[in-house]
């Protein structure tokens, strides 16, 4: 039994960890996840990355192209995860097509200019079904080292 679930937290882990960064180290967050207390309260359901505009967008994660488009007057890209997770990007210029399969560190959109932040920033959102999650838990994780011992 203990296998078998160490097996299956195994498994769900690495599908939860696609393992790319949507803009090249370092990542600068301008602005943490904060989840709203309810559904409909504020909050901030997302993170936002600090980027120039410009700058090129990979996918987290191999996956599907869910929605690529204007809303709200911004560019918006949207990836369906294996698990059905969701990742979402904005302001951008999505380069992929609704429907279109894309690989983990595709470039799939540029960054365009934007109002969410004070400066330039991606606005990076991750949802499974209605729930919004913290984008950053799809980050690699940093393998540990360890060093010499001094003297």
């Amino acid at each position: 039994m203990t296998t078998l679930l160490l097996t299956l937290l195994l498994t769900l882990s690495q599908s939860l960890a696609p393992g790319a960064r949507p803009l090249p180290p370092p990542l600068v967050v301008a602005r943490w996840w904060d989840p709203p207390p309810t559904p409909y309260a504020a909050g901030h359901r997302g993170v936002d990355l600090a980027a120039p505009a410009g700058a090129r967008i990979r996918a987290v994660g191999p996956g599907r192209v869910h929605f690529a488009g204007p809303v709200a007057g911004r560019g918006v890209l949207s990836l369906t995860l294996p698990g059905g997770l969701r990742t979402t990007y904005e302001p951008v210029r999505p380069l992929v097509t609704e429907g279109e399969e894309v690989s983990t560190g595709q470039v799939v959109a540029v960054l365009t200019e934007g109002t969410h932040c004070g400066g330039p920033c991606l606005h990076w959102g991750l949802l499974s079904g209605t729930a919004y999650l913290n984008p950053l838990t799809l980050l690699p994780r940093p393998t540990p080292r360890l060093l010499p011992n001094q003297p």
